[in-house]
């Protein structure tokens, strides 16, 4: 009998993947008013911009408390279901990416956005490639009932939408969004 070339070998206790960081959707607050921003953590962080489009919401503040990351610059478009974010790293803790996508359920304003992270994200090389991170962490998710499958099933869609017309755009972000009428500024871009 000759093995299915689809199936993997049964794994034992020596063999089983790492383990994953197994926790429920991180969810973040966006109070535009009060120029705060809630990380998941519950920790309210001052905001030095916010600003309000018809296709999403602009924040740019510090990042306070983190030896690897100064600032950051985040986009929420939610009919796309992305927050992109563009980090600057302190010298040393560079890396090689120009824009990190998350994937994301998104409730807007007026006043407070809601972004709930759905665990898949995109690193973005402008003209270059992608690569699509914690695929494991979605899978343990929605295998611990942590994530329901049609959220599962939209984070899915949205991350091969995303990367196809990444693909199609020449792994350029602005390209493919200014293609659906979507210009995003940016303070150093």
């Amino acid at each position: 009998m000759t093995a299915d070339p689809y199936l993997l070998p049964q794994r034992g206790p020596a063999q089983a993947p790492d383990a994953v960081d197994l926790h429920p959707p991180k969810v973040e607050y966006f109070d535009v008013p009060a120029m705060t921003n809630t990380d998941p953590k519950g920790f309210v962080r001052a905001v030095e911009e916010y600003r309000i489009e018809p296709f999403g919401l602009y924040m740019a503040r510090p990042v306070v408390g983190r030896p690897k990351v100064a600032y950051l610059e985040s986009w929420l478009l939610p009919d796309l279901g992305l927050r992109i974010t563009d980090w600057y790293f302190h010298p040393g803790h560079e890396r090689d990416q120009d824009f990190y996508l998350d994937i994301v359920g998104i409730e807007p304003g007026p006043q407070v956005w809601r972004a709930t992270d759905l665990y898949l994200d995109i690193v973005l090389r402008t003209g270059r490639d992608f690569e699509v991170l914690d695929t494991d962490e979605l899978l343990a998710a929605m295998g611990a009932g942590l994530l329901d499958r049609y959220a599962g099933q939209r984070a899915l869609e949205t991350t091969y939408q995303a990367v196809e017309q990444l693909g199609r755009h020449g792994y350029d972000l602005a390209e493919w969004l200014g293609d659906l009428g979507i210009n995003l500024s940016w303070r150093r871009k």
